[in-house]
């Protein structure tokens, strides 16, 4: 459609064929699709100019006139001007072969389905999604919901806290640096990681969803996002000022940083509602699966600890607090520790951190988990290849080839260096289906509510998980010492902007 050019090569596009010859630019097929090598690309010592060219209107007449003589390119545009493409280049036969079939589940998944609504909350839906599966059978309960507005709560004051510190530790930077700009950017980002979930476990504890449901703001949250990032900005300004002045002290200057912080604590508090204190007492009145009545009175912080006792559902009896990233990640090595500079949201929490591994190491570790009955964190672009009306995630499923004759060729790695993909998203997996020792697709808990996919429930081939999963958190026994052994080296430090620094 268009692709090809009647003419030959003009004399400028000679050159960049001499020039990709040069660089060893190695032709995948008979297509025109071509693979660059990067690394060659970085270490050439000559860089390649020629002027630059406009688009000719009469080229262009030219292209079109080629391009509607073919009669499926005529029958394609009726189709593809009509609706969205991605549902007219569905592979009928892709979303037949996808079903919720599997050999390898865990006995129990957890209910129900939970709907982070129009918020970026899947991090914290997620986890909790892992949680509860310990604390219902715990409690013998059918049904039940940790409470994602609490933890957002605090999640948004300490990552108001932790920007405005990180905007006082690089006032040495200019303003418009990379790295100022890019704290600047996004400061209080619904998203989150793993270890950002320890960090407000640890310090603030778990309650029941009904002790703190959703507030308006908690399941909508653009409005409380645009006013917080609004007014942080403005706070990142004067403490800049203040700090640059040479006038200020260290005391004064945090006066006016705590009375930032209790202006954005107001806006929470009015927003989400107060939330309940870590160390406050509760009462929760529930009826276990049999309708028998229990009363509990605990606090936020007791009630996590029971993720760590040997009665909860953590089958193995681990301590949920060990479990850890592994994450994969081709553009570097495997087998090594990584970690994101400067990216967290409680000042003196745990970092971000990160076992590189192949995804043969990922899934091997995933299949282990699940075997064992045990829910997985994990994260993936999952808008890439599908469908959140049928629920599946597969990259066969849109042959953009078919209709546009255009390949989209780039691997994992180029997908990342050219930010084309990074994790997007948090779900959890509960089963797998094997054959001959092989994954072969993957059952999926979302959080979209019950109208997305198959009642709530996403079904991710294989070949997808290959190309769009970074991440799962998995238990230190499911993987090898060798990989253990990962997490006592020094760590590769990569910047903030690094996708793998994305927040699902």
């Amino acid at each position: 459609m268009g692709a090809n050019q009647s003419k030959s090569p003009l004399p400028n596009e000679k050159l960049v064929i001499e020039r990709l010859r040069a660089l060893e630019v190695k032709d995948q097929s008979d297509s025109e699709y071509v693979q660059v090598d990067e690394k060659a690309l970085a270490a050439s010592s000559t860089h390649f100019k020629a002027p630059w060219t406009s688009l000719s209107t009469s080229e262009l007449e030219h292209w079109e006139h080629e391009l509607l003589q073919d009669p499926k390119n005529r029958s394609t545009l009726s189709a593809l001007s009509a609706a969205d493409p991605k549902t007219v280049l569905t592979s009928r036969s892709t979303a037949i072969k996808d079903q919720q079939i599997f050999n390898v589940k865990i006995p129990f998944e957890g209910a129900p389905i939970t709907n982070q609504r129009s918020s970026g909350r899947c991090w914290l839906f997620a986890s909790t999604n892992v949680f509860r599966v310990a604390l219902m059978k715990r409690h013998s309960l059918d049904k039940f919901e940790l409470s994602q507005a609490y933890l957002f709560f605090y999640d948004k004051l300490e990552k108001a806290n932790y920007f405005l510190e990180q905007i006082l530790d690089t006032v040495g930077e200019d303003l418009d640096s990379r790295l100022v700009q890019t704290l600047l950017g996004s400061p209080v980002s619904d998203g989150g990681q793993w270890d950002m979930v320890y960090n407000l476990v640890n310090k603030y504890g778990l309650v029941p969803q009904v002790l703190y449901p959703d507030s308006f703001n908690a399941q909508s949250s653009g409005a409380i996002n645009s006013l917080i990032t609004t007014k942080l900005r403005e706070d990142a300004l004067q403490l800049r000022a203040m700090a640059t002045s040479g006038v200020k002290s260290s005391k004064e200057i945090n006066t006016v940083k705590e009375k930032m912080m209790k202006e954005i604590h107001l806006i929470l508090t009015l927003t989400l509602g107060p939330p309940p204190a870590p160390t406050g007492e509760f009462t929760w009145n529930y009826l276990d699966k049999n309708g028998a009545a229990h009363e509990m009175k605990t606090t936020p912080l007791s009630f996590a600890k029971e993720l760590d006792t040997a009665k909860a559902v953590r089958i193995t009896g681990s301590n949920v607090h060990d479990m850890f990233s592994l994450v994969n990640d081709p553009r570097n090595e495997y087998n090594t520790l990584l970690t994101v500079n400067r990216l967290g949201n409680i000042v003196g929490g745990r970092g971000i951190t990160y076992v590189n591994v192949s995804m043969d190491v990922l899934k091997g570790a995933c299949i282990k988990m699940l075997q064992a009955g045990l829910p997985i964190f994990f994260g993936s672009d999952v808008g890439k290849y599908s469908n959140s009306t049928s629920g599946i995630m597969d990259t066969s499923l849109i042959d953009y080839e078919l209709g546009f004759n255009v390949r989209l060729g780039m691997s994992k790695a180029q997908r990342l260096m050219v930010g084309e993909s990074a994790m997007t998203h948090a779900m959890v997996l509960t089963a797998v289906h094997v054959e001959n020792g092989k994954s072969v697709r993957w059952r999926v808990q979302n959080s979209w509510g019950e109208a997305a996919g198959s009642d709530g429930w996403f079904v991710m081939s294989d070949k997808w998980m290959d190309e769009f999963v970074y991440q799962a958190v998995v238990e230190p026994k499911f993987v090898s010492k060798e990989i253990r052994d990962v997490l006592d080296m020094k760590p590769k430090v990569l910047p903030l902007w690094d996708p793998m620094g994305a927040l699902a």
